[in-house]
């Protein structure tokens, strides 16, 4: 708000100061308001000084409008000399103050796409996946998760500006192990966190251990989330058990034994690549229990029916051996099917 007290003698002066002050300035919200302004006493002056020409305060406000933003239709034009001098004042005044208002608006837009590049704009929506540390590991499990699901991504790391420049992946810079930052991604309503070793940290130890501060950070805020941690080393998991961590994913220890198996049965690493990524083929879904499934055994011949082989429940893979017992209420089945037999078992209600 503007509050000018105009003293006897000096009134009119110290007004123009100030207005000349904060157009210098180029003040934002003074500047929309002058603009404002002058654009109602427009509409109000020509009114007044031709009321034939401008028979309604519309088409007053309408020639104002084309007269400030150089676009000059010509369908109404002042006819009067005092008209006309008001109309000299507002293509010297008008134009140049409406120009800089829209200058102003183009250079706010652009600095809402720096800042947002920059990481320093805070996220606001749900259901997210926020992932952690960026890497050439969350490169490829943004990857994935834009192939699975379209859900909304946000990157959490140091770097200078976004690594990624998508419409549904958002880049929050700062320390993920802050509250601040992990507010900024609005970790309260995200619906899992990745959180990704430190390639830049080569002692397994350190690198585990900056993973288990952002672990505790996340939980602090938000103890429901889903939240999968890269370990470097198997024997440092036993140290998250105080933290609510879901799921452990071991980074050169998995590889390693990958390459093992592949060694002794060839193939099999194709079969779990193609497990591991949705790209193409036969991959592993997660679906939902239906009403007519009593037992394991129901589920997997209703499901074998439609194309898919049910294989787990949860971290179980002994289905075929439990086929007679009845399904639990909180069962999470994991069957192994193509892209289009998983949308049909979707669809079945």
């Amino acid at each position: 708000m503007l509050i000018v007290r105009l003293d006897r003698g000096r009134g009119i002066p110290m007004l123009f100061r100030i207005i000349l002050k904060n157009a210098i300035k180029l003040n934002n919200r003074f500047m929309l308001v002058v603009a404002f302004i002058l654009i109602l006493v427009s509409t109000l002056v020509m009114r007044f000084l031709e009321p034939e020409t401008f028979p309604t305060l519309f088409d007053s406000l309408w020639w104002v409008m084309t007269t400030v933003t150089t676009v000059g239709y010509g369908d109404y034009f002042p006819i009067t000399i005092a008209g006309r001098i008001y109309a000299m004042f507002l293509y010297i005044v008008g134009i140049g103050l409406i120009g800089v208002v829209i200058g102003k608006f183009v250079d706010g837009f652009s600095e809402i796409k720096k800042r947002k590049e920059e990481g320093k704009m805070p996220y606001q929506g749900h259901d997210h996946i926020i992932i952690i540390g960026w890497s050439q590991k969350a490169a490829y499990a943004v990857s994935e998760i834009m192939d699975s699901d379209q859900c909304e991504i946000v990157i959490i790391d140091n770097l200078a500006k976004a690594p990624i420049i998508e419409e549904n992946i958002h880049y929050i810079q700062g320390d993920a192990a802050e509250e601040a930052t992990l507010k900024k991604a609005d970790i309260m309503k995200a619906k899992a966190v990745l959180i990704f070793s430190d390639d830049a940290i080569h002692d397994a130890l350190l690198a585990d251990g900056k993973s288990l501060i952002i672990a505790s950070s996340i939980e602090r805020l938000s103890v429901d989330i889903h939240t999968t941690v890269e370990v470097m080393k198997e024997e440092h998991i036993k140290n998250f058990t105080h933290v609510q961590v879901d799921e452990f994913v071991l980074s050169h220890e998995a590889v390693s034994r990958m390459a093992v198996r592949s060694a002794f049965t060839k193939g099999i690493s194709g079969v779990y690549s193609q497990l591991l990524s949705r790209g193409h083929g036969e991959n592993l879904y997660e679906i939902g229990v239906q009403q007519e499934w009593n037992t394991y055994r129901d589920a997997f011949h209703a499901l074998l029916q439609q194309g898919a082989t049910l294989i787990a429940d949860g971290n179980r893979m002994d289905i075929n051996r439990r086929l007679d017992e009845t399904i639990p209420a909180n069962a999470k089945l994991f069957v192994i099917c193509d892209q289009a037999v998983y949308e049909g078992i979707k669809g079945v209600k």
